[in-house]
Protein backbone atom coordinates (compact mmCIF):
# COMPACT_ATOMS: atom_id res chain seq x y z
CA UNK A 1 0.00 0.00 0.00
CA UNK A 2 1.27 3.56 -0.72
CA UNK A 3 2.01 6.06 2.10
CA UNK A 4 -0.88 7.78 3.22
CA UNK A 5 -1.00 11.76 2.77
CA UNK A 6 -3.18 15.08 3.28
CA UNK A 7 -5.09 13.95 0.06
CA UNK A 8 -8.64 13.66 0.27
CA UNK A 9 -8.99 10.79 -1.18
CA UNK A 10 -6.41 8.82 1.35
CA UNK A 11 -8.36 10.80 3.78
CA UNK A 12 -11.46 9.15 2.96
CA UNK A 13 -10.17 6.02 2.39
CA UNK A 14 -8.71 6.10 5.97
CA UNK A 15 -12.46 6.96 7.34
CA UNK A 16 -13.88 4.31 5.53
CA UNK A 17 -11.45 1.58 6.96
CA UNK A 18 -12.11 2.41 10.52
CA UNK A 19 -15.97 2.79 10.48
CA UNK A 20 -16.70 0.71 7.10
CA UNK A 21 -20.01 -0.49 8.27
CA UNK A 22 -21.49 2.63 9.30
CA UNK A 23 -23.79 5.04 7.27
CA UNK A 24 -21.82 7.46 5.37
CA UNK A 25 -24.35 9.19 3.68
CA UNK A 26 -28.16 9.29 3.33
CA UNK A 27 -30.35 10.87 0.75
CA UNK A 28 -34.06 10.17 0.20
CA UNK A 29 -33.96 5.98 0.25
CA UNK A 30 -30.58 5.92 -0.89
CA UNK A 31 -27.79 5.18 1.92
CA UNK A 32 -24.02 3.97 1.52
CA UNK A 33 -21.81 2.86 4.32
CA UNK A 34 -18.15 4.33 4.69
CA UNK A 35 -16.97 0.56 2.96
CA UNK A 36 -19.81 0.87 0.45
CA UNK A 37 -19.19 4.00 -0.91
CA UNK A 38 -15.47 3.50 -0.21
CA UNK A 39 -15.40 0.59 -2.76
CA UNK A 40 -17.43 2.50 -5.71
CA UNK A 41 -15.31 5.08 -5.05
CA UNK A 42 -12.03 3.43 -6.20
CA UNK A 43 -14.07 2.00 -8.88
CA UNK A 44 -14.64 5.10 -10.60
CA UNK A 45 -11.36 6.26 -9.95
CA UNK A 46 -10.31 3.06 -12.14
CA UNK A 47 -12.69 4.01 -14.67
CA UNK A 48 -11.86 7.70 -15.22
CA UNK A 49 -7.84 6.08 -15.35
CA UNK A 50 -9.25 4.33 -17.93
CA UNK A 51 -10.42 7.48 -19.86
CA UNK A 52 -7.18 8.91 -19.10
CA UNK A 53 -8.49 11.48 -16.81
CA UNK A 54 -5.57 12.10 -14.12
CA UNK A 55 -2.95 15.08 -12.54
CA UNK A 56 -4.04 18.45 -13.59
CA UNK A 57 -7.57 17.46 -15.45
CA UNK A 58 -10.52 19.39 -14.42
CA UNK A 59 -13.63 17.41 -13.32
CA UNK A 60 -16.81 18.99 -13.06
CA UNK A 61 -19.28 18.32 -10.85
CA UNK A 62 -22.39 20.31 -11.90
CA UNK A 63 -25.10 17.84 -9.99
CA UNK A 64 -27.99 18.32 -7.08
CA UNK A 65 -27.63 16.53 -3.74
CA UNK A 66 -26.52 12.94 -4.22
CA UNK A 67 -24.28 10.30 -3.34
CA UNK A 68 -22.86 10.14 -6.75
CA UNK A 69 -21.78 14.17 -6.37
CA UNK A 70 -19.21 12.89 -2.88
CA UNK A 71 -18.37 10.14 -5.00
CA UNK A 72 -17.58 11.77 -8.58
CA UNK A 73 -15.61 14.25 -6.64
CA UNK A 74 -13.45 12.15 -4.43
CA UNK A 75 -12.60 9.56 -7.13
CA UNK A 76 -11.84 12.99 -8.91
CA UNK A 77 -9.14 13.42 -6.22
CA UNK A 78 -8.36 9.62 -6.29
CA UNK A 79 -6.94 9.64 -9.62
CA UNK A 80 -5.10 13.24 -8.83
CA UNK A 81 -7.55 15.14 -11.00
CA UNK A 82 -9.10 18.67 -10.03
CA UNK A 83 -12.88 18.77 -8.90
CA UNK A 84 -14.49 22.02 -9.33
CA UNK A 85 -18.01 22.45 -8.44
CA UNK A 86 -20.48 23.95 -11.19
CA UNK A 87 -23.88 25.95 -10.14
CA UNK A 88 -26.57 23.97 -11.44
CA UNK A 89 -28.53 26.98 -11.56
CA UNK A 90 -26.34 28.39 -14.49
CA UNK A 91 -27.91 29.07 -17.86
CA UNK A 92 -25.54 28.55 -21.00
CA UNK A 93 -23.27 31.63 -21.39
CA UNK A 94 -22.42 31.17 -17.43
CA UNK A 95 -22.18 27.27 -18.30
CA UNK A 96 -19.68 28.55 -21.08
CA UNK A 97 -17.08 30.62 -18.97
CA UNK A 98 -16.87 28.08 -16.05
CA UNK A 99 -16.10 25.14 -19.27
CA UNK A 100 -13.90 27.60 -20.73
CA UNK A 101 -12.18 28.79 -17.75
CA UNK A 102 -11.79 25.43 -16.39
CA UNK A 103 -10.65 23.65 -19.83
CA UNK A 104 -13.18 21.17 -18.66
CA UNK A 105 -11.95 17.18 -19.12
CA UNK A 106 -14.35 15.55 -17.27
CA UNK A 107 -18.15 16.16 -16.72
CA UNK A 108 -20.17 14.83 -13.98
CA UNK A 109 -23.57 15.73 -14.22
CA UNK A 110 -27.73 15.37 -13.15
CA UNK A 111 -30.18 13.82 -15.51
CA UNK A 112 -32.33 17.08 -15.18
CA UNK A 113 -29.58 19.12 -16.33
CA UNK A 114 -28.54 17.26 -19.56
CA UNK A 115 -30.14 20.24 -22.50
CA UNK A 116 -28.46 22.74 -20.25
CA UNK A 117 -25.15 21.07 -20.64
CA UNK A 118 -25.89 20.22 -23.97
CA UNK A 119 -25.97 23.91 -25.24
CA UNK A 120 -22.72 25.13 -23.84
CA UNK A 121 -20.80 22.46 -24.73
CA UNK A 122 -19.14 24.44 -27.22
CA UNK A 123 -17.12 26.60 -25.26
CA UNK A 124 -15.45 23.24 -23.63
CA UNK A 125 -13.53 21.49 -26.99
CA UNK A 126 -11.26 19.74 -24.29
CA UNK A 127 -14.08 17.56 -22.88
CA UNK A 128 -13.50 14.03 -23.47
CA UNK A 129 -15.42 12.12 -20.56
CA UNK A 130 -19.17 12.74 -19.99
CA UNK A 131 -21.25 11.18 -17.29
CA UNK A 132 -25.16 11.58 -16.11
CA UNK A 133 -26.17 10.62 -12.72
CA UNK A 134 -29.70 10.29 -11.46
CA UNK A 135 -31.22 6.96 -14.13
CA UNK A 136 -32.15 6.83 -17.66
CA UNK A 137 -29.36 6.96 -20.50
CA UNK A 138 -27.70 10.08 -21.25
CA UNK A 139 -28.64 11.73 -24.80
CA UNK A 140 -25.58 13.86 -25.14
CA UNK A 141 -23.06 11.69 -27.72
CA UNK A 142 -20.44 9.85 -26.20
CA UNK A 143 -22.02 10.21 -22.47
CA UNK A 144 -22.41 7.10 -20.03
CA UNK A 145 -24.50 6.44 -16.88
CA UNK A 146 -22.88 6.87 -13.76
CA UNK A 147 -23.90 3.28 -12.50
CA UNK A 148 -21.94 1.78 -15.96
CA UNK A 149 -18.99 3.08 -14.75
CA UNK A 150 -18.45 1.58 -11.33
CA UNK A 151 -17.24 -2.02 -13.23
CA UNK A 152 -13.52 -1.39 -13.88
CA UNK A 153 -10.97 -3.24 -12.43
CA UNK A 154 -8.64 -1.03 -9.62
CA UNK A 155 -5.40 -2.65 -10.02
CA UNK A 156 -4.03 -0.12 -12.50
CA UNK A 157 -5.09 2.81 -9.47
CA UNK A 158 -1.98 1.16 -7.29
CA UNK A 159 0.34 3.37 -9.65
CA UNK A 160 -1.20 6.64 -8.90
CA UNK A 161 0.10 8.11 -5.76
CA UNK A 162 -1.89 11.23 -4.53
CA UNK A 163 -0.24 13.93 -2.93
CA UNK A 164 -0.78 16.54 -0.22
CA UNK A 165 -0.51 19.20 -3.12
CA UNK A 166 -3.07 17.88 -5.04
CA UNK A 167 -5.45 20.21 -6.02
CA UNK A 168 -9.45 21.03 -5.36
CA UNK A 169 -11.14 23.93 -7.48
CA UNK A 170 -13.93 26.29 -5.49
CA UNK A 171 -16.10 28.29 -7.76
CA UNK A 172 -17.03 31.29 -6.03
CA UNK A 173 -20.53 32.65 -6.25
CA UNK A 174 -19.70 35.50 -8.96
CA UNK A 175 -22.01 37.84 -7.16
CA UNK A 176 -18.67 40.46 -7.49
CA UNK A 177 -17.89 39.62 -10.94
CA UNK A 178 -17.58 36.47 -13.21
CA UNK A 179 -16.82 33.01 -10.77
CA UNK A 180 -13.86 32.44 -10.18
CA UNK A 181 -11.76 29.01 -9.18
CA UNK A 182 -9.95 29.21 -5.80
CA UNK A 183 -7.31 26.71 -6.14
CA UNK A 184 -7.22 24.45 -2.45
CA UNK A 185 -4.10 22.16 -2.05
CA UNK A 186 -5.59 19.56 -0.58
CA UNK A 187 -3.63 19.56 2.59
CA UNK A 188 -3.93 23.30 3.19
CA UNK A 189 -7.75 22.73 2.49
CA UNK A 190 -7.94 20.06 5.14
CA UNK A 191 -6.55 22.60 7.74
CA UNK A 192 -7.58 25.49 7.12
CA UNK A 193 -11.03 24.87 6.32
CA UNK A 194 -11.91 21.50 7.82
CA UNK A 195 -9.95 21.84 10.96
CA UNK A 196 -7.28 19.38 10.67
CA UNK A 197 -9.78 16.73 12.00
CA UNK A 198 -9.71 18.55 15.10
CA UNK A 199 -13.34 20.22 15.03
CA UNK A 200 -15.41 17.79 17.05
CA UNK A 201 -12.35 17.15 19.68
CA UNK A 202 -11.55 20.70 20.82
CA UNK A 203 -8.81 20.77 22.80
CA UNK A 204 -6.68 18.37 21.16
CA UNK A 205 -5.23 20.38 18.37
CA UNK A 206 -5.03 19.24 14.53
CA UNK A 207 -3.72 15.68 13.49
CA UNK A 208 -0.05 15.54 12.70
CA UNK A 209 -0.13 12.62 10.30
CA UNK A 210 -3.01 11.31 8.12
CA UNK A 211 -2.97 7.86 10.31
CA UNK A 212 -4.07 9.60 13.40
CA UNK A 213 -7.61 9.94 11.91
CA UNK A 214 -8.03 6.70 12.64
CA UNK A 215 -7.83 7.20 15.92
CA UNK A 216 -9.83 10.46 16.10
CA UNK A 217 -12.83 8.88 14.36
CA UNK A 218 -12.76 5.92 17.11
CA UNK A 219 -13.17 8.16 19.86
CA UNK A 220 -15.21 10.55 18.19
CA UNK A 221 -19.11 10.30 19.65
CA UNK A 222 -21.02 9.37 16.28
CA UNK A 223 -23.35 11.98 15.11
CA UNK A 224 -25.78 12.38 12.42
CA UNK A 225 -25.21 15.68 10.50
CA UNK A 226 -27.49 17.65 8.19
CA UNK A 227 -25.91 20.55 5.96
CA UNK A 228 -29.48 21.86 4.40
CA UNK A 229 -27.52 24.20 1.74
CA UNK A 230 -26.58 22.12 -1.68
CA UNK A 231 -23.15 20.55 -1.70
CA UNK A 232 -22.06 22.85 -4.87
CA UNK A 233 -21.92 25.72 -2.33
CA UNK A 234 -18.71 25.36 -0.89
CA UNK A 235 -20.10 25.34 2.80
CA UNK A 236 -21.99 23.12 2.69
CA UNK A 237 -19.71 21.11 0.77
CA UNK A 238 -16.46 21.61 3.50
CA UNK A 239 -19.49 21.18 6.52
CA UNK A 240 -19.93 17.81 4.82
CA UNK A 241 -16.78 16.94 4.15
CA UNK A 242 -15.64 17.73 7.55
CA UNK A 243 -18.51 15.26 9.06
CA UNK A 244 -17.29 12.20 7.14
CA UNK A 245 -13.78 12.75 8.27
CA UNK A 246 -14.98 12.97 11.51
CA UNK A 247 -16.76 9.36 11.03
CA UNK A 248 -20.38 10.49 11.23
CA UNK A 249 -23.36 9.90 8.69
CA UNK A 250 -23.98 13.13 6.44
CA UNK A 251 -28.06 13.42 5.82
CA UNK A 252 -28.62 15.86 2.79
CA UNK A 253 -31.92 17.39 1.82
CA UNK A 254 -33.40 15.13 -1.31
CA UNK A 255 -35.34 18.18 -3.02
CA UNK A 256 -33.55 20.31 -5.19
CA UNK A 257 -34.49 23.52 -3.50
CA UNK A 258 -35.08 24.87 0.11
CA UNK A 259 -38.32 23.72 2.13
CA UNK A 260 -38.85 24.26 5.46
CA UNK A 261 -41.53 21.59 6.61
CA UNK A 262 -39.62 18.89 4.17
CA UNK A 263 -36.25 20.56 5.99
CA UNK A 264 -38.12 19.67 9.46
CA UNK A 265 -39.10 16.36 8.15
CA UNK A 266 -36.03 15.04 7.84
CA UNK A 267 -34.39 16.22 11.16
CA UNK A 268 -37.07 14.64 13.16
CA UNK A 269 -37.57 11.00 10.73
CA UNK A 270 -33.48 10.89 10.86
CA UNK A 271 -32.57 11.82 14.44
CA UNK A 272 -30.35 14.41 13.82
CA UNK A 273 -27.83 15.54 15.88
CA UNK A 274 -26.66 18.64 14.12
CA UNK A 275 -27.82 20.98 11.42
CA UNK A 276 -26.49 23.78 9.88
CA UNK A 277 -28.47 26.83 7.82
CA UNK A 278 -27.41 30.14 5.75
CA UNK A 279 -28.68 33.21 8.12
CA UNK A 280 -31.89 33.98 8.14
CA UNK A 281 -33.16 33.33 4.67
CA UNK A 282 -33.36 29.64 5.89
CA UNK A 283 -33.86 30.26 9.56
CA UNK A 284 -37.15 31.87 9.39
CA UNK A 285 -38.71 29.82 7.29
CA UNK A 286 -38.31 26.74 9.76
CA UNK A 287 -39.50 29.44 12.53
CA UNK A 288 -42.80 30.41 10.69
CA UNK A 289 -42.88 26.20 10.19
CA UNK A 290 -42.91 25.26 13.60
CA UNK A 291 -44.99 28.11 15.09
CA UNK A 292 -47.81 27.24 12.09
CA UNK A 293 -47.57 23.38 13.37
CA UNK A 294 -46.58 22.89 17.02
CA UNK A 295 -45.68 19.60 17.90
CA UNK A 296 -45.21 18.12 14.78
CA UNK A 297 -41.75 17.84 14.68
CA UNK A 298 -39.76 15.43 16.72
CA UNK A 299 -36.23 17.05 17.31
CA UNK A 300 -35.70 16.08 20.50
CA UNK A 301 -32.20 14.41 18.99
CA UNK A 302 -30.78 17.95 17.90
CA UNK A 303 -27.94 19.20 19.86
CA UNK A 304 -26.27 21.61 17.43
CA UNK A 305 -27.80 24.46 15.34
CA UNK A 306 -25.38 25.48 13.00
CA UNK A 307 -25.30 28.78 10.72
CA UNK A 308 -22.34 29.87 8.52
CA UNK A 309 -22.43 32.39 5.02
CA UNK A 310 -25.13 35.05 6.34
CA UNK A 311 -26.39 36.72 9.63
CA UNK A 312 -28.96 34.62 11.71
CA UNK A 313 -30.30 37.27 13.52
CA UNK A 314 -30.29 36.86 18.04
CA UNK A 315 -34.48 37.68 17.74
CA UNK A 316 -34.96 34.97 15.63
CA UNK A 317 -32.86 32.33 17.37
CA UNK A 318 -34.31 33.20 20.97
CA UNK A 319 -38.12 32.62 19.01
CA UNK A 320 -36.61 29.07 18.26
CA UNK A 321 -35.39 27.95 21.58
CA UNK A 322 -38.99 26.81 22.52
CA UNK A 323 -39.77 24.44 19.78
CA UNK A 324 -35.93 22.88 20.16
CA UNK A 325 -34.09 20.60 23.08
CA UNK A 326 -32.99 22.58 26.22
CA UNK A 327 -29.97 21.97 25.63
CA UNK A 328 -29.64 23.25 21.94
CA UNK A 329 -25.98 25.21 21.33
CA UNK A 330 -26.56 27.67 18.81
CA UNK A 331 -22.71 27.73 16.75
CA UNK A 332 -22.39 30.97 14.42
CA UNK A 333 -19.15 30.58 11.88
CA UNK A 334 -17.49 32.86 9.12
CA UNK A 335 -15.75 31.59 6.40
CA UNK A 336 -14.70 32.49 2.75
CA UNK A 337 -14.27 30.76 -0.21
CA UNK A 338 -10.26 32.19 -0.06
CA UNK A 339 -9.44 32.03 3.40
CA UNK A 340 -11.77 28.65 4.30
CA UNK A 341 -12.74 28.68 7.68
CA UNK A 342 -12.27 32.01 9.54
CA UNK A 343 -13.70 30.57 13.45
CA UNK A 344 -16.91 30.51 15.53
CA UNK A 345 -17.87 33.25 17.36
CA UNK A 346 -20.96 35.68 18.23
CA UNK A 347 -22.81 38.75 17.67
CA UNK A 348 -20.65 41.61 19.47
CA UNK A 349 -22.96 43.89 21.66
CA UNK A 350 -21.47 46.93 20.26
CA UNK A 351 -22.43 46.22 16.74
CA UNK A 352 -20.77 43.71 13.82
CA UNK A 353 -21.85 40.81 12.30
CA UNK A 354 -19.77 38.45 14.28
CA UNK A 355 -16.97 38.67 17.07
CA UNK A 356 -14.15 36.11 17.09
CA UNK A 357 -11.04 35.17 19.15
CA UNK A 358 -7.37 35.85 18.41
CA UNK A 359 -5.68 33.80 16.13
CA UNK A 360 -2.05 33.77 15.11
CA UNK A 361 -3.21 32.94 11.50
CA UNK A 362 -6.24 35.97 11.51
CA UNK A 363 -5.30 39.63 11.34
CA UNK A 364 -6.89 42.91 9.72
CA UNK A 365 -5.54 44.45 7.22
CA UNK A 366 -5.08 48.62 6.83
CA UNK A 367 -5.17 49.88 2.98
CA UNK A 368 -3.56 46.52 1.81
CA UNK A 369 -0.21 47.16 3.55
CA UNK A 370 0.27 46.69 6.75
CA UNK A 371 -1.23 45.13 9.77
CA UNK A 372 -3.93 46.93 12.27
CA UNK A 373 -3.35 47.35 15.72
CA UNK A 374 -5.75 47.67 18.45
CA UNK A 375 -8.54 50.32 17.37
CA UNK A 376 -7.94 49.68 13.93
CA UNK A 377 -10.49 49.33 11.04
CA UNK A 378 -9.68 47.19 7.94
CA UNK A 379 -9.80 43.99 5.79
CA UNK A 380 -10.36 40.57 7.66
CA UNK A 381 -7.10 38.69 6.14
CA UNK A 382 -5.76 35.24 7.11
CA UNK A 383 -2.14 33.35 6.72
CA UNK A 384 -1.43 30.15 7.45
CA UNK A 385 -3.06 26.96 5.00
CA UNK A 386 -4.70 29.50 1.84
CA UNK A 387 -5.59 28.47 -1.75
CA UNK A 388 -2.68 28.91 -4.59
CA UNK A 389 -4.71 31.83 -6.25
CA UNK A 390 -7.68 31.63 -8.40
CA UNK A 391 -7.40 29.36 -11.44
CA UNK A 392 -5.70 30.55 -14.39
CA UNK A 393 -6.24 34.40 -12.86
CA UNK A 394 -3.34 35.90 -12.18
CA UNK A 395 -4.65 39.54 -11.71
CA UNK A 396 -6.88 38.90 -9.82
CA UNK A 397 -4.42 36.43 -7.74
CA UNK A 398 -2.63 38.84 -7.28
CA UNK A 399 -5.17 41.38 -5.57
CA UNK A 400 -6.77 38.76 -3.27
CA UNK A 401 -3.64 37.18 -2.06
CA UNK A 402 -0.99 39.31 -1.15
CA UNK A 403 2.34 39.51 0.69
CA UNK A 404 2.83 41.56 3.85
CA UNK A 405 6.34 41.79 5.98
CA UNK A 406 7.52 38.38 4.34
CA UNK A 407 3.79 36.77 5.54
CA UNK A 408 1.39 35.80 2.47
CA UNK A 409 -2.29 36.95 3.40
CA UNK A 410 -5.83 35.94 2.00
CA UNK A 411 -7.37 39.42 2.05
CA UNK A 412 -11.24 38.29 2.57
CA UNK A 413 -13.58 41.20 1.51
CA UNK A 414 -14.46 41.40 5.12
CA UNK A 415 -14.48 44.59 6.93
CA UNK A 416 -13.05 44.18 10.50
CA UNK A 417 -11.80 45.45 13.24
CA UNK A 418 -9.00 44.71 16.17
CA UNK A 419 -10.87 44.89 19.51
CA UNK A 420 -8.71 45.70 22.44
CA UNK A 421 -8.18 42.05 23.75
CA UNK A 422 -7.05 41.40 20.37
CA UNK A 423 -10.07 39.69 19.02
CA UNK A 424 -11.86 40.67 15.66
CA UNK A 425 -15.17 42.48 15.20
CA UNK A 426 -16.56 41.86 11.67
CA UNK A 427 -18.94 43.97 10.01
CA UNK A 428 -19.85 42.53 6.43
CA UNK A 429 -18.44 42.42 3.31
CA UNK A 430 -16.75 45.71 3.05
CA UNK A 431 -17.64 46.38 -0.85
CA UNK A 432 -21.28 46.28 -0.08
CA UNK A 433 -20.59 49.06 2.40
CA UNK A 434 -22.49 52.09 2.37
CA UNK A 435 -21.20 55.46 3.19
CA UNK A 436 -23.83 57.49 3.65
CA UNK A 437 -22.83 61.47 4.85
CA UNK A 438 -19.31 60.25 5.66
CA UNK A 439 -20.73 57.24 8.49
CA UNK A 440 -20.72 53.66 7.14
CA UNK A 441 -23.80 51.25 7.31
CA UNK A 442 -23.30 47.73 6.67
CA UNK A 443 -26.62 45.86 5.07
CA UNK A 444 -26.54 42.92 6.98
CA UNK A 445 -27.03 45.37 10.25
CA UNK A 446 -30.22 47.01 8.66
CA UNK A 447 -31.00 43.80 7.05
CA UNK A 448 -31.31 42.50 10.24
CA UNK A 449 -33.57 45.33 12.36
CA UNK A 450 -35.82 44.75 9.56
CA UNK A 451 -36.10 41.49 9.94
CA UNK A 452 -37.51 41.86 13.07
CA UNK A 453 -41.35 42.56 11.46
CA UNK A 454 -43.13 40.17 11.33
CA UNK A 455 -45.06 41.38 8.43
CA UNK A 456 -41.62 41.18 6.23
CA UNK A 457 -40.58 38.10 4.75
CA UNK A 458 -37.74 38.74 4.06
CA UNK A 459 -35.11 42.07 3.14
CA UNK A 460 -32.33 43.25 1.64
CA UNK A 461 -30.26 46.52 1.62
CA UNK A 462 -28.31 48.36 -0.71
CA UNK A 463 -26.86 52.06 -1.20
CA UNK A 464 -27.91 54.56 -3.68
CA UNK A 465 -26.45 57.44 -4.82
CA UNK A 466 -28.12 60.51 -2.74
CA UNK A 467 -27.44 64.59 -4.07
CA UNK A 468 -26.98 65.31 -0.35
CA UNK A 469 -25.67 62.19 1.50
CA UNK A 470 -23.31 60.60 -1.27
CA UNK A 471 -25.24 57.50 -1.36
CA UNK A 472 -28.42 56.80 0.83
CA UNK A 473 -30.00 53.37 2.51
CA UNK A 474 -32.50 51.53 0.78
CA UNK A 475 -34.54 48.33 1.57
CA UNK A 476 -36.11 45.86 -0.73
CA UNK A 477 -38.46 44.35 1.22
CA UNK A 478 -40.63 41.61 0.69
CA UNK A 479 -43.91 41.68 2.85
CA UNK A 480 -45.87 38.52 4.27
CA UNK A 481 -48.89 37.20 1.75
CA UNK A 482 -51.77 39.51 2.28
CA UNK A 483 -49.79 42.36 4.33
CA UNK A 484 -49.97 46.12 3.39
CA UNK A 485 -46.78 47.77 4.43
CA UNK A 486 -46.60 50.86 6.28
CA UNK A 487 -43.50 52.09 5.68
CA UNK A 488 -43.24 54.73 8.23
CA UNK A 489 -43.58 52.20 10.78
CA UNK A 490 -41.11 49.66 9.69
CA UNK A 491 -38.31 52.74 9.80
CA UNK A 492 -39.60 53.49 13.27
CA UNK A 493 -38.99 50.16 14.36
CA UNK A 494 -35.77 50.05 12.95
CA UNK A 495 -35.15 53.34 14.79
CA UNK A 496 -35.48 51.95 18.37
CA UNK A 497 -32.33 49.56 16.63
CA UNK A 498 -30.08 51.43 14.74
CA UNK A 499 -28.65 54.94 14.91
CA UNK A 500 -30.69 57.50 12.69
CA UNK A 501 -27.88 57.56 9.67
CA UNK A 502 -28.55 53.78 9.01
CA UNK A 503 -32.37 54.29 8.63
CA UNK A 504 -33.83 53.51 5.10
CA UNK A 505 -34.75 56.35 3.53
CA UNK A 506 -36.46 54.34 0.83
CA UNK A 507 -38.10 50.82 0.55
CA UNK A 508 -38.71 49.02 -2.90
CA UNK A 509 -41.53 46.26 -2.68
CA UNK A 510 -41.04 43.08 -3.87
CA UNK A 511 -42.68 39.62 -3.93
CA UNK A 512 -39.67 37.71 -3.39
CA UNK A 513 -36.05 38.43 -2.68
CA UNK A 514 -33.50 36.57 -4.82
CA UNK A 515 -30.93 34.42 -3.19
CA UNK A 516 -28.29 32.16 -3.94
CA UNK A 517 -29.54 27.65 -3.76
CA UNK A 518 -27.74 28.24 -0.22
CA UNK A 519 -29.83 31.49 0.90
CA UNK A 520 -26.84 34.35 -0.17
CA UNK A 521 -28.22 37.31 -0.86
CA UNK A 522 -27.88 38.43 -4.27
CA UNK A 523 -26.96 42.49 -4.03
CA UNK A 524 -26.24 43.06 -7.64
CA UNK A 525 -29.69 41.93 -8.05
CA UNK A 526 -31.44 44.14 -5.19
CA UNK A 527 -29.13 47.29 -6.32
CA UNK A 528 -30.37 46.90 -9.66
CA UNK A 529 -34.16 46.54 -8.58
CA UNK A 530 -33.89 49.56 -6.64
CA UNK A 531 -32.55 51.22 -8.96
CA UNK A 532 -35.37 50.75 -11.86
CA UNK A 533 -38.11 51.01 -9.74
CA UNK A 534 -36.50 54.32 -8.06
CA UNK A 535 -35.33 55.76 -11.38
CA UNK A 536 -31.43 56.35 -10.32
CA UNK A 537 -27.95 55.68 -11.87
CA UNK A 538 -26.03 53.47 -10.29
CA UNK A 539 -22.40 54.30 -9.31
Amino acid sequence: MNPRTFSLADLFAIAAETVPERDALVIGDTRHTYGEMAARVERLAAWLHQQGIGEGDVVGLQMYNSVEYLEAFLAACRVRAIPANINYRYVADELRHIYDNTGIKALFYSAELETGVAEALDAAPELKVKVRSGGGQPTLAGAVAFEDCLSADTAALSAVVCSDDDLSLLYTGGTTGKPKGVMWPHKDLFFGCFGGGAFYTPGEGPIETPEQLAERIRRSHPMRFMPVAPLMHGAAHWATMVSLFAGHTVVLNDQHHFNAEHVLDIAATQKINGITLVGDAMALPILDALKAQPGRWDLSSLFVFGNGGAVMSAHIKDALRPFLPANIYFSDGIGSSEGGQLGMGAKPAAGGMIQIAARPDLSVVVDGERIAVAGETGILARSGYLPLGYYRDPIKSAETFVTIAGTRYAITGDAAKVAEDGSIIVFGRGSNCINTGGEKVFPEEVEEALRRSEHLADALVVGLPDPRWGQKVVAIVAPRPGVKLDHDALREMCRTHLAGYKLPKDFVEVEEVQRSAAGKANYVWAKRVATEALGEATQ
